[in-house]
Protein backbone atom coordinates (compact mmCIF):
# COMPACT_ATOMS: atom_id res chain seq x y z
CA UNK A 1 0.00 0.00 0.00
CA UNK A 2 1.06 3.50 -0.60
CA UNK A 3 0.91 6.39 1.94
CA UNK A 4 -2.16 7.15 0.39
CA UNK A 5 -3.77 3.69 1.26
CA UNK A 6 -3.81 2.72 -2.68
CA UNK A 7 -2.34 -0.55 -3.66
CA UNK A 8 1.27 -0.43 -5.72
CA UNK A 9 0.26 -0.56 -9.38
CA UNK A 10 -2.86 1.18 -9.37
CA UNK A 11 -3.62 3.58 -11.26
CA UNK A 12 -6.15 5.87 -10.49
CA UNK A 13 -8.36 7.46 -14.07
CA UNK A 14 -9.81 10.66 -12.35
CA UNK A 15 -9.69 14.15 -14.34
CA UNK A 16 -7.92 15.71 -10.76
CA UNK A 17 -4.89 13.17 -11.13
CA UNK A 18 -4.63 11.52 -14.81
CA UNK A 19 -1.87 14.18 -15.85
CA UNK A 20 0.21 13.29 -12.73
CA UNK A 21 -0.03 9.07 -13.53
CA UNK A 22 0.92 9.52 -17.11
CA UNK A 23 0.42 12.20 -19.10
CA UNK A 24 -1.22 12.12 -22.79
CA UNK A 25 0.77 12.43 -25.71
CA UNK A 26 -1.06 15.82 -26.08
CA UNK A 27 0.66 16.96 -23.35
CA UNK A 28 3.64 15.62 -23.81
CA UNK A 29 4.52 17.23 -27.26
CA UNK A 30 3.21 20.75 -25.27
CA UNK A 31 -0.54 20.87 -26.47
CA UNK A 32 -2.20 22.78 -28.82
CA UNK A 33 0.67 24.99 -29.91
CA UNK A 34 2.73 22.02 -31.13
CA UNK A 35 -0.51 21.05 -33.53
CA UNK A 36 -1.08 24.78 -34.50
CA UNK A 37 3.14 24.58 -35.73
CA UNK A 38 2.40 20.89 -37.08
CA UNK A 39 -0.72 21.92 -38.95
CA UNK A 40 0.60 25.27 -40.45
CA UNK A 41 2.96 23.61 -42.09
CA UNK A 42 1.49 21.00 -43.32
CA UNK A 43 -0.55 23.42 -45.31
CA UNK A 44 2.23 25.47 -46.69
CA UNK A 45 3.33 22.81 -48.36
CA UNK A 46 -0.78 21.49 -49.54
CA UNK A 47 -1.37 25.18 -50.73
CA UNK A 48 1.09 24.60 -53.42
CA UNK A 49 0.32 21.14 -54.39
CA UNK A 50 -1.54 20.95 -57.32
CA UNK A 51 -3.38 17.67 -56.41
CA UNK A 52 -4.29 18.15 -53.11
CA UNK A 53 -5.28 21.87 -53.41
CA UNK A 54 -8.36 21.63 -55.11
CA UNK A 55 -9.45 18.99 -52.72
CA UNK A 56 -10.33 21.84 -50.36
CA UNK A 57 -13.09 23.47 -50.81
CA UNK A 58 -12.45 26.72 -49.53
CA UNK A 59 -9.61 29.34 -50.84
CA UNK A 60 -8.47 29.85 -47.45
CA UNK A 61 -7.03 26.97 -46.04
CA UNK A 62 -7.24 28.19 -42.09
CA UNK A 63 -10.70 26.68 -41.68
CA UNK A 64 -9.39 23.19 -42.79
CA UNK A 65 -6.32 24.02 -40.66
CA UNK A 66 -8.39 24.13 -37.65
CA UNK A 67 -10.21 21.39 -37.99
CA UNK A 68 -7.20 19.88 -38.41
CA UNK A 69 -5.72 20.90 -35.25
CA UNK A 70 -8.60 20.26 -33.48
CA UNK A 71 -9.14 16.86 -34.77
CA UNK A 72 -5.71 16.39 -33.56
CA UNK A 73 -5.67 17.64 -30.70
CA UNK A 74 -8.27 15.46 -29.50
CA UNK A 75 -7.37 12.79 -30.96
CA UNK A 76 -3.75 12.77 -29.04
CA UNK A 77 -5.57 13.59 -25.21
CA UNK A 78 -6.37 17.27 -25.43
CA UNK A 79 -9.90 19.04 -25.37
CA UNK A 80 -12.47 17.83 -27.22
CA UNK A 81 -13.89 20.49 -28.93
CA UNK A 82 -13.64 19.20 -32.33
CA UNK A 83 -16.27 16.61 -31.48
CA UNK A 84 -18.57 18.92 -29.34
CA UNK A 85 -18.47 21.33 -33.01
CA UNK A 86 -18.28 18.83 -35.73
CA UNK A 87 -19.56 15.77 -33.84
CA UNK A 88 -17.70 11.95 -34.61
CA UNK A 89 -14.75 12.53 -36.46
CA UNK A 90 -16.15 9.91 -39.16
CA UNK A 91 -12.54 9.96 -41.29
CA UNK A 92 -13.50 8.03 -44.46
CA UNK A 93 -17.13 9.66 -44.52
CA UNK A 94 -16.04 12.79 -44.24
CA UNK A 95 -13.07 12.06 -47.23
CA UNK A 96 -15.27 10.19 -49.34
CA UNK A 97 -16.39 13.17 -51.76
CA UNK A 98 -13.29 13.37 -52.39
CA UNK A 99 -10.98 11.40 -54.56
CA UNK A 100 -8.06 10.17 -52.38
CA UNK A 101 -6.27 7.93 -55.02
CA UNK A 102 -2.41 6.28 -53.90
CA UNK A 103 -1.09 9.61 -55.58
CA UNK A 104 -3.02 12.06 -53.53
CA UNK A 105 -1.84 9.83 -50.34
CA UNK A 106 1.15 10.13 -51.05
CA UNK A 107 1.20 13.93 -51.32
CA UNK A 108 -0.45 13.98 -48.22
CA UNK A 109 2.02 11.76 -46.64
CA UNK A 110 4.93 14.10 -48.53
CA UNK A 111 3.58 17.16 -47.14
CA UNK A 112 2.80 15.72 -43.47
CA UNK A 113 6.50 14.04 -42.99
CA UNK A 114 7.58 17.89 -43.89
CA UNK A 115 5.94 18.90 -41.56
CA UNK A 116 6.56 16.01 -38.49
CA UNK A 117 10.29 16.84 -39.53
CA UNK A 118 10.03 20.03 -38.70
CA UNK A 119 8.62 19.86 -35.57
CA UNK A 120 11.63 19.08 -32.25
CA UNK A 121 9.95 15.90 -31.43
CA UNK A 122 11.99 13.27 -29.15
CA UNK A 123 12.15 9.55 -31.85
CA UNK A 124 9.72 7.96 -29.24
CA UNK A 125 6.81 11.12 -29.88
CA UNK A 126 7.71 10.98 -33.73
CA UNK A 127 7.59 7.73 -34.48
CA UNK A 128 4.34 7.30 -33.16
CA UNK A 129 2.76 9.99 -34.73
CA UNK A 130 4.01 9.09 -37.93
CA UNK A 131 2.99 5.93 -37.61
CA UNK A 132 -0.30 6.88 -36.74
CA UNK A 133 -0.74 9.56 -39.50
CA UNK A 134 0.74 7.03 -42.12
CA UNK A 135 -1.89 4.28 -41.09
CA UNK A 136 -4.72 6.97 -41.33
CA UNK A 137 -3.33 7.99 -45.09
CA UNK A 138 -3.75 4.87 -46.31
CA UNK A 139 -7.03 4.45 -44.63
CA UNK A 140 -8.44 7.15 -46.58
CA UNK A 141 -7.60 5.78 -49.81
CA UNK A 142 -11.01 5.42 -51.46
CA UNK A 143 -10.30 4.73 -55.31
CA UNK A 144 -7.18 3.52 -57.53
CA UNK A 145 -8.38 5.47 -60.64
CA UNK A 146 -5.92 8.49 -61.61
Amino acid sequence: MTSDNIPLGVHLRSSENAAAVSPSFYQEVGGRPFFEKLVAEFYRGVAGDPVLKPMYPEEDLGPAAERLTGFLEQYWGGPGTYSEQRGHPRLRQRHQPFKVNPDSRDRWLLHMRNAVDSCDLPPLQRATLWDYLERAAHAMVNTFDA
